[in-house]
């Protein structure tokens, strides 16, 4: 797949790190590279592993969709998907500004880094 920018009619809020681009799931990157770095946001529902992750994620969640509501946002496929069975994208978001989305997650506290060999624990 070919890296570039990605147009979405629709661009909604599924969870913390995930949006949905006109149906299709795709995961922040937040600056990352594929598979090496990234962004993490707590689970929701039930795949969190306790309450505060699940309040926790419901915020992350709303963060993120506050700042989707803004116009003129760039979506920039990686050209990578990712491990997944759906096999999402893994895409940054810009905005006008040129601030990537996902790492203004992370600098507010919604989201933390991520790597392959790391496990955030939200509950503790």
């Amino acid at each position: 797949m070919i890296a570039g920018l990605i147009i979405c009619a629709s661009l909604t809020v599924v969870d913390g790190d995930t949006v949905k681009c006109d149906g299709q799931n795709m995961r922040l990157l937040g600056g990352g590279v594929p598979f090496v770095s990234g962004i993490d946001t707590p689970e929701i529902g039930s795949h969190a592993k306790c309450l505060k992750e699940r309040k926790l994620a419901l915020i992350a969640k709303g963060r993120l969709r506050e700042l989707l509501a803004e116009k003129g946002l760039r979506v920039m496929f990686s050209g990578a998907v990712d491990k997944t069975q759906t096999h999402r994208p893994l895409v940054n978001i810009y905005r006008t500004n040129g601030e990537e989305i996902g790492k203004k997650l992370l600098l507010e506290g919604f989201a933390r880094s991520w790597s392959p060999k790391q496990r955030n624990d939200w509950c503790g």
